[in-house]
């Protein structure tokens, strides 16, 4: 699988594009594939505030339901309301499609994310599990 290298990544298996004060996150490829046919996003409200690792919205897939944490503390200030119709966009463009937007509130935090190379460790590791 083919990690961006312009994005950070959580253990959890979610990207982060950190633009401005605003970081938006999606879930990649390797969550996407995990949970095959996505039919479901359950989109946080807009506003509401989360803190790093806590649960922001839902996915459900033909499979699986998967949550999707904040990967920094802050405030939804966007929310992709196209997933409401077309979710399965979290399978076939996983890196162009983000779940939500954060308004950062600690930008410390952004140094907790983990590289591509160091995400692609964590998948190395998980595969000979």
């Amino acid at each position: 699988m083919n990690n961006p290298k312009e994005l950070k990544y959580t253990e959890d298996h979610e990207w982060v594009r950190i633009e401005g004060d605003l970081a938006y996150v999606g879930i990649t490829d390797h969550a996407q594939d995990a949970l095959g046919d996505i039919v479901f996003v359950e989109l946080p409200e807009a506003g509401r505030e989360l803190e790093r690792g806590e649960e922001a919205s839902n996915i459900e897939s033909v499979k699986a339901a998967a949550p999707v944490y904040a990967p920094l503390t802050g405030s939804i200030a966007v929310v992709n309301k196209g997933l409401d119709e077309t979710p399965e966009l979290l399978n076939q463009k996983p890196y162009d499609t983000f779940v939500f937007a954060l308004k950062i509130k600690d930008a410390n935090e952004i140094k907790n994310l983990l590289s591509s190379d160091d995400y692609d460790k964590i998948l190395a590791a998980e595969k000979e599990r």
